[in-house]
């Protein structure tokens, strides 16, 4: 495995440099911008074809720095030298372990105050030269694809909120054990706990901003599908824990086509630090499962690709807004309740039953879809009758 991403590039090119980019955070950000771009694409579609509108905003133009946004300026330049300072000169530190750095108190003040007070400076300087004696307000006009950083920017944050809360409700033991650690660890993010929290974010987002809920979730289903593939490549590389149980079985003679690690794998040097030690080996990850296990994470990200393949295919032939994001519910719930048969996980005891919590999610995420899918081309009919 490959904590991070220097460690893969050292790996295949023989290299000894040391980057401070964590592959798990690194497939995460890929799987951000690659779900950008495709929103962006389903919007400037869907704007062609009439089902999203422009809408209008006053904007004034000609007013001076205000206190609350050269304060805003200064806390973030500060923050970003006060940092840079100390990951310039305490590059190692820096680089080994870039979480623990980023929430140390290991940093400049000097240097932060200088740039601070040098950029917020600035600002002023630039407003006060562009201000006018009368302010002047104006509409213009903004299209639904102008904000596509703006809605992932809430998805983001809201995302990772509710990815973080559903991960303590079901490790609840390790959050008592360490609140603040568990919280503000790039680790454990259910991916359920992040959909439900970001969906009621943008719909709220384009309630107030004039995009429709139905044709913007549509414009969501492509994306949402591979993003979550790409971002089980990163679960993989790190190997973070998220595989799958034990294999005991011998792999099928129709399956020979395929490597031995893709049927059972013992993630050597995964990032958690998880099984026995490797023999021979030095260094901060030298751990490895006793025995092999489903790699559950590269399974999921095939039938991601599979789903997502589908969704980009059909996405011009279904007509009725909101279906195409009832079928991805289907096709999503479905998939994550059929893996969660090998993959480990922290259960529930309900009357008796182990159950998960995708295991309770997931079929009611295609129930959603199934009964979705039905009412709103049943809607769509009568209006069409009518």
């Amino acid at each position: 495995m490959y904590p991070k991403i220097s460690d893969l590039i050292n790996a295949v090119f023989g290299t000894h440099i040391n980057l401070p980019i964590m592959s798990y955070g690194f497939f995460v950000a890929m799987a951000f911008l690659v779900g950008a771009y495709l929103l962006y694409l389903e919007f400037i579609r869907k704007e062609k074809d009439g089902l999203l509108k422009t809408t209008t905003k006053k904007i004034t133009e000609g007013k001076p720095a205000s206190v609350s946004e050269l304060f805003i300026n200064f806390a973030v330049s500060f923050f970003l030298a006060f940092k840079a300072y100390a990951a310039i000169t305490d590059y190692q530190h820096f680089a080994n372990d870039p979480q623990q750095f980023l929430f140390s108190g290991e940093g400049s003040i000097w240097a932060g105050l200088l740039i601070g007070v040098l950029f917020t400076a600035y600002v002023w300087y630039d407003k006060n030269k562009h201000k006018l004696q009368k302010p002047v307000t104006k509409e213009v006009v903004v299209h639904a694809y102008e904000q596509t950083w703006m809605i992932v920017l809430v998805v983001a944050v809201f995302g990772i909120i509710g990815a973080k809360i559903f991960d303590q409700l079901e490790n609840w033991q390790a959050f008592l054990a360490d609140p603040l650690g568990e919280l503000f660890s790039f680790s454990g993010l259910t991916f359920y706990g992040g959909l439900i929290f970001a969906a009621v974010a943008v719909i709220w987002y384009g309630a107030k901003h004039g995009i429709p809920w139905k044709p913007m979730a549509d414009s969501f289903a492509p994306g949402l599908a591979i993003a979550y593939g790409i971002g089980r490549i990163g679960c993989h590389v790190a190997g973070d824990g998220d595989w799958g149980i034990v294999n005991h079985l011998a792999k099928p003679h129709w399956l020979g086509f395929l490597p031995d690690w893709l049927w059972s794998y013992t993630y050597p040097h995964n990032i958690i630090n998880e099984g026995i030690p490797i023999p021979g080996c030095t260094g901060p990850h030298c751990m490895q499962l006793p025995q092999g296990v489903f790699p559950t994470s590269v399974y999921e990200t095939i039938m991601m690709v599979v789903i997502f393949a589908i969704l980009w295919s059909v996405r011009k032939k279904i007509k009725t807004s909101g279906v195409l994001f009832s079928i991805y519910l289907i096709f999503s719930g479905t998939e994550r309740f059929l893996i969660e048969h090998i993959r480990v996980n922290n259960t529930y005891d309900i009357l008796g039953h182990h159950i998960t919590q995708a295991e309770l999610i997931s079929p009611v995420m295609v129930i959603i879809g199934i009964v979705g899918w039905y009412v709103l081309e049943k809607r769509a009919k009568k209006g069409a009758a009518a």
